[in-house]
């Protein structure tokens, strides 16, 4: 199947990593395996068919604690739209989903690095993020 889209970049928008002090840090990694994984994707148009995706993971604890730390990626993608393509529905899905199963691995790769080098080395994202299933919840 023909795509409708081209990546014509991707890159780290923004990056984050907070922990206040060594006993957060403590606490954290005693505490790491109550932190949620939250994704938001938003998007923007430019010219010329080209759209701006801006995809950001957050993994933070939800828990109203004193002791946290706070992680967060925005990765964007430029992403050309071919001509062909004119539904909306059909548009947003590529966005949501087809652009987001192609890009995954080198942002999975981009945060847990971020993960890993602020301290917590044995963090793993054990769920594959299932983009289509998550659009499809979206759509119910």
């Amino acid at each position: 199947m023909k795509e409708n889209f081209k990546i014509l970049a991707e890159y780290i928008k923004d990056i984050s990593s907070e922990t206040p002090d060594i006993q957060t840090y403590i606490f954290v990694k005693e505490n790491i395996t109550k932190y949620q994984l939250n994704i938001d994707i938003n998007s923007k148009a430019l010219k010329n068919k080209m759209i701006e995706v801006n995809t950001t993971l957050k993994f933070e604890d939800k828990e109203p604690n004193e002791k946290k730390s706070y992680f967060e990626i925005v990765y964007t993608s430029v992403v050309k739209i071919n001509d062909e393509l004119k539904d909306k529905k059909d548009l947003e899905k590529v966005l949501l989903c087809d652009v987001q199963n192609k890009i995954y691995p080198n942002l999975e790769k981009a945060f847990l690095n971020l993960l890993h080098n602020s301290g917590f080395p044995e963090i793993k994202l054990d769920k594959k993020i299932d983009f289509n299933h998550l659009y499809k919840q979206r759509a119910n």
